[in-house]
């Protein structure tokens, strides 16, 4: 036999059903109220760790992309990518007989000039040369100026010469004239003819003064110098060398290839030391310097962390849209061939570290009446502790002061009455839990 209910019985053994289950809830919230299913941790001491995070690419410390400075024909290349190369090593060079003239006779011009330079760093003789000259010139020039002061005082050679020992301008001695006796007045030839001579020997003393000064001074040293550097470098402009000791990372040039002035031909890293660049907020920016230690991690590279330390921290913003951002440079401090330029990586900062001070899960922190606190299981019962706070990361911060001690069961869900939820550190954004009526 079937028993039929009418619409109006289930509605009405639903609403009982309704009422039961909320009756149940009620009743259970209020057990929790009571104190016997609070979630408790006893506060303890620790270690209080806080961090910075962004994430940045990994370049090395120096590249360089190598381009030919001439054009021709590729005739060697001595390196392929992956190889460690040395400062100075050669990577490739051109045929000779395919550069421009220039570079060309710059080959003959750079043998001439160090043969001239050669000359001038090892070869004395000109030089005694032309002290001699010099002093020869010198003394015949100091005896035409003698012989015209002589003139000026009216006093000429007649019948008695005193030779005298005179000391020179460059400290030499020698045998001079001194007239003594008979005056009489010259006339304006002898006079005229003085002059002349004079002027001849002070001209020719000058001229084999500035010679010697040119040779003893190396006047054309950096003349020699600079032909040979000239040469040189028109020289380089037909190989390539590694700048600096590194890897090579690309390599375009193959024996046999016509390039260009601008052709790339080669890139080189010195993978030794990898740097990684972040973007800190302003925000966070005071608390990082150089020296503090990171941690860093790659989606390429699984399971595996890598150490850091921060080298260079921007003293200035850069903007973009609107936000502020200060560049920080992270070196990797174990790098290893599995870490790579262009790799992105997590990058953590540690800016805070302490040991064996009491802390407290931040989720527990409430604000009442704008004061921190954290709720103690007393007696069965929560009770709201006073505290401060210090330094802060994202699980827990440090008690800086207040009533909480150590071993105290803090309470990490107190009574949903109208609480905020205070931040860590303070500042920012502040839930508020209403209890359900």
């Amino acid at each position: 036999m079937k028993i039929k209910l009418d619409r109006n019985l289930w509605i009405g053994l639903g609403a009982v059903l309704i009422v039961t289950i909320s009756l149940a809830l009620y009743f259970g919230s209020s057990q929790a109220s009571d104190g016997s299913e609070y979630e408790t941790v006893a506060a303890e001491k620790g270690r209080l760790q806080d961090t910075v995070s962004a994430t940045g690419t990994v370049r090395a410390r120096q590249t360089a992309l190598l381009t030919w400075q001439t054009s021709g024909t590729v005739a060697e290349v001595h390196v392929d990518t992956g190889d460690t190369v040395q400062k100075g090593e050669l990577f490739a060079a051109l045929d000779i007989t395919s550069v421009p003239q220039n570079v060309i006779l710059a080959q003959a011009d750079l043998v001439s000039a160090q043969r001239a330079l050669e000359d001038l760093l090892e070869s004395g003789t000109a030089e005694a040369r032309a002290y001699i000259a010099l002093k020869d010139a010198r003394e015949a020039y100091e005896d035409a100026e003698e012989y015209r002061e002589f003139l000026n005082t009216n006093k000429i050679t007649m019948e008695e010469v005193k030779i005298l020992s005179v000391r020179g301008r460059f400290g030499e001695t020698r045998k001079v004239p001194k007239i003594v006796q008979y005056k009489i007045d010259p006339d304006e030839e002898t006079i005229a003819d003085a002059d002349d001579d004079l002027a001849v020997k002070k001209g020719l003393y000058e001229d084999a003064l500035r010679e010697y000064d040119r040779l003893v001074n190396d006047v054309d040293l950096p003349a020699a110098e600079a032909r040979v550097a000239a040469a040189e470098a028109a020289l380089k402009t037909a190989i390539l060398t590694a700048p600096f000791s590194g890897t090579i990372i690309s390599a375009e040039s193959l024996p046999g290839d016509r390039v260009i002035m601008g052709s790339a031909a080669f890139r080189v890293d010195d993978l030794s030391h990898l740097l990684v660049d972040v973007e800190i907020s302003e925000v966070d920016i005071n608390s990082v310097e150089a020296g503090q230690p990171v941690i860093l991690s790659f989606d390429a590279i699984l399971g595996r962390e890598y150490n850091g330390v921060v080298v260079e921290v921007a003293r200035a913003a850069d903007i973009t849209q609107g936000a502020a951002n200060f560049t920080v440079t992270v070196e990797l401090t174990d790098v290893d061939e599995q870490v790579l330029p262009g790799m992105t990586a997590a990058v953590t900062i540690l800016v805070t570290e302490l040991e064996d001070v009491l802390v407290v899960p931040n989720r527990a922190v409430r604000v009442v009446e704008n004061a921190r606190v954290v709720y103690v299981l007393k007696d069965g019962a929560p009770t709201p502790v006073k505290i401060q706070l210090g330094a802060t990361s994202d699980l827990v911060s440090q008690v800086a002061g207040g009533e909480l001690q150590e071993g105290d069961l803090i309470i990490l869900n107190p009574p949903a009455q109208q609480l905020q939820v205070g931040p860590g550190s303070g500042g920012g954004a502040q839930k508020l839990f209403h209890k359900v009526e």
